[in-house]
């Protein structure tokens, strides 16, 4: 019954997104029409969210920067480590690496330290209102509204836009105790991996600071080099095609994009109204679950926050779980959970085939193998997948009549969106709703959660899915995409949590870069039509 109402919520909801939804949220532009965080009596209370008392690692005690969110949540709230210490941890490493990753596009660091040393006089007095993230310092995208800090999205339209509030989800943070360390480098508006707005590479992969040709997975690109960097402790990223798992998965982190709808988009600059999802960028599953919980919930500002299902017990769910039965200390599935294993996903990657052996070793797990609809390919090529061109260029009207070379190095893809027509954006949507009762009717009928070899299905769809990594292929990150039903991030977390538990591959960082590299590192440029081929 659950899982049925679960159906019916996301496509009603679904179908009110694609057909007049768009048209009430962006007749005003972003840049004109600042988020309004709610306030007094209406501003929603922290949630309650209870870091469990995890054990910290060596490593996590010997270098704070090495703690994962939830480690130093631990630390901080024992009093092994201050708020102050590990913010100053962080910003030491900012001042000496972020020459080479460029993850920043700015750093609030004087304004980090004031709220660490208040974070730090709250934890000693005990009045209990540090927040479940107390003293914890995070970075942001650089699309989400920060109240009195720059929000430039990479982009000479907003190149001068300080906000007056804080978005919704960067409030929620906030309130929960998190402290902002900086904002987070993105490709322009959001399009491509980060780069300046004319298009030469800035944000590297973390893992291989001296090639900027490697993808460091775009548009979420410095908040996931500042994590695996150990520039923060976690963050925040958006997501349209690709945005949260694909930097995760390059950079082996743990990205979740929840179900549309889970958390507010109220003070995020759009690019896609029936596609853009907030969500963290995090170390591992359990630090994914907790910044999560602490964004989600039903906003005034969002009504695709309305009427939803309540968000299920992700810290829970991110639990691992020790059977009392059987071979000692064995872990096992939460509830017994049937993967589904789509056709070809296992073509030319090994660490695909090894990853559903541990899977299958785990007691819970059922593999399924299941059939796409018969025209997967057609619904999810790019025919219908450029409709989102059309609701990015509907905001922004204003400035592509004004002046196109405000849209720099990405200028083809608004252009494109300008010259769909009505009819062809209407026919992408039922498709897209033909498509949607076909996946929930079809592979969901067969299993739990389903493996994906791309994440633009998903995002077209607005379903929830989880990158995690998996194992390294010729030194690099190699990460899988698992996707779930509408509003089951719960089951996402259980079994990415139970992988975790019995591999190691998310507690591995890469080398810190050469702080005196032997040859000048060049940048290149992506021009116009390279942009546009790897747009959201």
């Amino acid at each position: 019954m659950g899982r049925d109402l679960n159906r019916r919520t996301f496509l009603a909801a679904s179908a009110a997104a694609g057909s007049g939804g768009a048209l009430a949220a962006s007749a005003a532009p972003a840049a004109a029409a600042p988020a309004r965080t709610p306030a007094g009596p209406t501003a929603p209370a922290p949630p309650a969210v209870a870091v469990p008392d995890l054990p910290v690692r060596e490593a996590a005690r010997h270098d704070p920067t090495e703690a994962t969110l939830a480690e130093a949540v631990v630390l901080i709230r024992t009093g092994r480590l201050t708020s102050a210490d590990l913010v100053q941890a962080y910003l030491d490493r900012i001042e000496k690496y972020d020459k080479t990753y460029q993850a920043y596009a700015e750093v609030t660091g004087k304004q980090a330290l004031l709220a660490a040393y208040a974070a730090d006089r709250a934890n000693r007095g005990g009045d209990g209102k540090g927040g479940p993230l107390a003293g914890v310092p995070l970075c942001v995208k650089d699309n989400y509204f920060t109240k009195g800090v720059p929000t430039r999205a990479n982009s000479f339209i907003f190149e001068d836009f300080v906000p007056v509030t804080d978005a919704t989800a960067v409030a929620r943070l906030k309130a929960s105790g998190g402290i902002l360390l900086g904002k987070g480098q993105m490709g322009p508006l959001a399009t491509t991996r980060a780069t300046t707005p004319n298009g030469m590479i800035t944000t590297v992969n973390a893992w291989t600071p001296d090639n900027p040709l490697i993808d460091p997975g775009g548009s979420s690109t410095g908040p996931a080099c500042a994590v695996a960097g150990r520039m923060a402790s976690s963050s925040i990223g958006t997501q349209t095609g690709g945005s949260i798992v694909n930097p995760a998965n390059r950079q082996n982190l743990t990205g979740l994009k929840p179900t549309m709808g889970r958390v507010s988009l109220n003070g995020v600059i759009p690019l896609s109204y029936t596609r853009d999802h907030c969500g963290p960028i995090a170390r591992d599953a359990m630090d994914a679950a907790i910044m999560l919980t602490v964004m989600a919930g039903p906003d005034a500002e969002d009504p695709r926050t309305q009427g939803l299902p309540r968000l299920p017990h992700l810290v829970r769910a991110a639990t691992p779980v020790v059977s009392s039965k059987g071979p000692k200390g064995k872990v096992r599935l939460r509830r017994p959970t049937r993967i589904g294993v789509p056709p070809g996903f296992t073509d030319g990657i090994a660490r695909r085939s090894a990853l559903l052996d541990t899977l299958a070793d785990l007691p819970g797990v059922t593999l399924v193998e299941i059939r796409y609809p018969t025209d997967w390919s057609l619904l999810t090529g790019s025919a219908f997948n450029a409709a989102r061109l059309s609701e990015r260029a509907e905001p922004f009207r204003h400035w592509l009549r004004e002046d196109l070379t405000k849209f720099g190095v990405s200028v083809l893809g608004w252009l494109q969106g300008l010259m769909l027509s009505g009819d062809e954006w209407i026919t992408a949507q039922r498709a897209k709703h033909h498509l949607l009762r076909a996946v929930l009717d079809g592979p969901f009928d067969h299993c739990d959660v389903l493996l994906q070899t791309s994440p633009v299905p998903f995002d077209i769809l607005g379903l929830p899915e989880i990158g995690f990594p998996i194992g390294f292929t010729a030194g690099m990150p190699t990460g899988a995409i698992l996707g779930g039903a509408p509003y089951e991030e719960d089951r996402l977390l259980e079994v990415v949590a139970a992988y975790q538990a019995v591999t190691d591959w998310h507690r591995r960082r890469p080398a810190d870069p050469a702080l005196e590299p032997v040859k000048r590192v060049v940048r290149p440029l992506l021009d116009a039509v390279e942009a546009a081929a790897a747009s959201a």
